[in-house]
């Protein structure tokens, strides 16, 4: 149900489901919008779990000086397989949605970067120092903390902690986004990106796409998509901030979903 509030009128398509869909599906109702939370992607454990399993049981001997989480569902991976870190291994995590989410379960935090909460902000702000880090990640990851955490002196030893896999939209929301039903659509990642631009082969410029800092926008481009805002983080109050202000900008021309008129003309 959508109440009063700064996106008063807006229907939102949130593309990821579990926690940190719902999470922001309540923020974005919280301030008036309509969530649609119509995963596109899942996340699954490693076809072969060796490699996880192995570095796990060396985490746990004190094997490795660095821990570094990159995302909530890395962090979900190690819980599932009961990972324990010694008092000699630090932890690194990404941003703070992160961070939350590793206290919640029972992890320290030593480092988070205090600027740009992507994996780029982390090897710029990295505290320094050689040694060995365990780095567990999606097996889309890209290069960049095995290559920016290398040239810091640190031996990285990457592994596949879960795979990032495709899901089909629920019945009907392709339709509701061909229709221009959706105000904006939040891009979490190059991945969902690239399954909005695979699975949403018409989206209708009225339908804002909002990135997730500036390597998603950067990916959903090269996709073919066109990015109208990008939040400076992956908390949820940011992502809400940054669609309150397109409607704000938006609602000051007369041509956002607050334009009464406009909202009476929109398909149901």
């Amino acid at each position: 149900m959508t109440g009063s509030g700064g996106l008063a009128g807006w229907r939102v398509l949130v593309p990821r489901g579990g926690r940190w869909g719902d999470e922001l599906a309540q923020r974005l109702e919280a301030s008036g919008a309509s969530a649609i939370v119509a995963a596109l992607i899942a996340f699954e454990p490693p076809e072969d779990e060796s490699a996880f399993a192995a570095a796990i049981e060396r985490l746990a001997a004190g094997a490795y000086d660095w821990l570094v989480i990159t995302s909530a569902t890395t962090l979900d991976a190690l819980v599932r397989v009961g990972a324990t870190v010694p008092a000699g291994t630090r932890i690194a995590v990404v941003g703070e949605h992160t961070a939350q989410a590793a206290r919640e379960a029972g992890y320290g935090v030593d480092f988070l970067p205090t600027g740009d909460h992507s994996a780029r902000g982390l090897v710029a702000e990295w505290p320094g120092g050689a040694g060995r880090a365990l780095l567990p990640q999606s097996q889309l990851a890209d290069e960049t903390l095995l290559e920016g955490l290398g040239a810091h002196g640190l031996e990285v030893d990457r592994v596949t902690a879960y795979r990032t896999v495709a899901v089909a939209p629920g019945p009907g929301v392709v339709d509701e986004v061909a229709s221009g039903a959706i105000d904006a659509i939040v891009l979490t990642a190059g991945s969902v990106a690239a399954r909005v631009a695979d699975e949403f082969r018409v989206v209708p410029d009225s339908t804002r796409l909002v990135a997730i800092g500036p390597r998603t926008a950067s990916e959903a481009e090269a996709a073919g998509l066109r990015v109208a805002a990008v939040a400076p983080g992956r908390h949820g109050a940011a992502i809400v901030e940054t669609l309150i202000e397109l409607a704000r900008t938006e609602a000051a021309r007369g041509d956002g979903p607050l334009d009464a008129e406009g909202a009476a003309d929109r398909p149901q």
